[in-house]
Order: C-alpha cells, then sequence, then structure tokens
C-alpha cells in the first residue's frame, strides 16, 4: 500500500475536512480528493462519508486510522532523527484556556524546554476552537475542560479545578449567614463579575449549590479570569473563580470566600492528544511531565 495515500487518509481522519487536510498537506483538494478515492478502490470500502461541513470516518476509515497512525507517527519521527538532525529542537504546540495554561501549564513544561523543547502556546478560551485545531494539526497537545467524543482524540484526565464564590471584603461584611444560604438573595444585593454575558462560572455554581439558575446580569464582564480576580478584589462584585487563580488573594484577605459548600464545585481538565500521536517521543515525554506534575496542583 502506498504510504503517500495513507499519509493522506490520516491527515484528512485527523482534519475532518479534505479542505483543511489540503492545506496541511500542501497540496489542492482535488488532489487529496484523489488520493482517498484511490486508496478507497484499492481498499473496496468507502473510508469517510462526506457531510456539508467536512467528512465523517467510516467504521472501516476509523479502524485503519486507528492501526495505521501511529506507526505512520513513528516513521516521521524517524525520519527526523538521522544524523543531520542530531540536536534539532523540536517543537511542541500548545492549546488551551488563556489562565490555566499561562498558569499551570507553561511553568510546567519549563524543565523540557531546558532540556532542549521549543514551545508555542495558543491562548484560546472557546474549547471547540481549541479541539479544531487540534483536530486539524496546529496545535499538538490540548488542554479541554471536557472530554472529547470520538475516535479522533485521546483524552486524559490531568487534574480537578475547585470552584470558589468570592468578594472584597467590604461586600462580605454586608451578607449575614442567612442570606448566603439564598442564592437569589446574594445576587439580589451584590454585582456580579464574569467573563460572558450567560454567566458561565455563576451558572455552573448556582446549579451545583443552590440547585437553582442564577436570575442576574454582569455588572462587569472581562474574558479572562484573571482580570476577573481583579475586579472582584477592587470590589466590583461577587465572582466565581478557581481556587488556584484566588488562593493567593484568600490569603491575603484581597478576596474572601463567602461560602464553604460540603461539596465544593469542580471542573475537570483533560489532556488531549489525536490518536496515535502519542508515538512522538517529544509529545509523550510532555504529556506524561504534565501529568506528574499535575499532582501538586
Amino acid at each position: 500500500m502506498d504510504l503517500t495515500l495513507l499519509r493522506t487518509f490520516v491527515t484528512v481522519h485527523r482534519a475532518g475536512s479534505f479542505t483543511r487536510a489540503a492545506a496541511l498537506l500542501g497540496l489542492s483538494q482535488p488532489a487529496v480528493t484523489s488520493q482517498i478515492r484511490t486508496l478507497e478502490r484499492q481498499l473496496g470500502r468507502p473510508l469517510f462519508l462526506r457531510r456539508a461541513r467536512g467528512v465523517t470516518p467510516t467504521t472501516v476509515g476509523d479502524e485503519l486510522a486507528h492501526r495505521a497512525a501511529p506507526h505512520l507517527d513513528a516513521l516521521v519521527e524517524i525520519a527526523g532523527s538521522g544524523p543531520e538532525e542530531q540536536g534539532r529542537v523540536r517543537t511542541l504546540h500548545v492549546a488551551g484556556p488563556p489562565e490555566f495554561t499561562s498558569t499551570r501549564v507553561l511553568p510546567a513544561l519549563t524543565p523540557l524546554v531546558a532540556q532542549g523543547l521549543a514551545v508555542r502556546a495558543s491562548l484560546l478560551g472557546d474549547a471547540q476552537e481549541t479541539l479544531d485545531g487540534l483536530a486539524a494539526g496546529h496545535h499538538d497537545l490540548a488542554v479541554a475542560t471536557a472530554r472529547p467524543r470520538g475516535g479522533l482524540f485521546a483524552a486524559t484526565p490531568l487534574c480537578d479545578e475547585e470552584h470558589v464564590l468570592v468578594a472584597a471584603p467590604r461586600w462580605a461584611a454586608r451578607l449575614s449567614p442567612e442570606v448566603l444560604r439564598e442564592g437569589a438573595v446574594v445576587l439580589e444585593q451584590l454585582p456580579v463579575v464574569e467573563v460572558h454575558e450567560s454567566l458561565p462560572f455563576v451558572s455552573r455554581y448556582w446549579t451545583a449549590v443552590f440547585e437553582s439558575k442564577p436570575a442576574a446580569a454582569a455588572t462587569v464582564i472581562a474574558p479572562d479570569l484573571r482580570a476577573v480576580r481583579d475586579s472582584a478584589a477592587s470590589g466590583a462584585g461577587l465572582a466565581v473563580l478557581p481556587r488556584y487563580l484566588c488562593e493567593e488573594d484568600l490569603e491575603r484577605g484581597r478576596l474572601v470566600a463567602l461560602l464553604d459548600p460540603p461539596v465544593p464545585p469542580l471542573r475537570t481538565y483533560f489532556l488531549v492528544v489525536r490518536t496515535g500521536t502519542l508515538a512522538l517521543p517529544h509529545l509523550a515525554r510532555a504529556h506524561e511531565w504534565l501529568l506528574r506534575a499535575s499532582g501538586d496542583w
């Protein structure tokens, strides 16, 4: 079987689109389409179902991708590790939420940088955009807040993030314990600081703790949790923040945790790669390193 056809097939499988695969391979879309049709004729089975937006692999296509991709990736690694390539810096393209990637992921990878790994980070707030970029080959490794479905990705739980309801001390002093037990009353008395008009963090917290949806609108919207934290600390209103991001402010008294629920709301982060790519040594090393580092998070 022609390895060129297999390489094109695996690229289409990962990208989910002939158009994106063509761009990654430096080919025209008709050339990619022709190669896939040739491979399908050789196998006597369809490998993809054409959709309005991209393609979906058939069962045969998924099976072939899972069997072929690790070997093709290994061949690429071997081809790039000859004598003339020794000492070449390997580059890891990582993507994830801006705050978590900046605060946790990049510092954890620093020892590997000292060992010769180059890192390129994409700080993306949109989870679907992150996974689309991973599928298209723009990223090698992604941090996601939900486990992706399907066989295109392999996801490993990384760590849990505790969410805390916080406000500046002057706001906290106004709220009695009785008021704090009533979610609706809290929102009547304090303005809200959030990352989006839909109140994603406050809504998740209210559902978990008060078993209700918050009836409120944000007073301050800032699409970065670090800005939300600093706005809340300056007295702009209440906010729901990951504990790791506000721990120092809580210790210093710039923020106060308004509640201490018996079961705090959690969100799980996942390390996500394209299926088969952990055969690449530099990617496997970074993946393992992050999993080890997460034990201290």
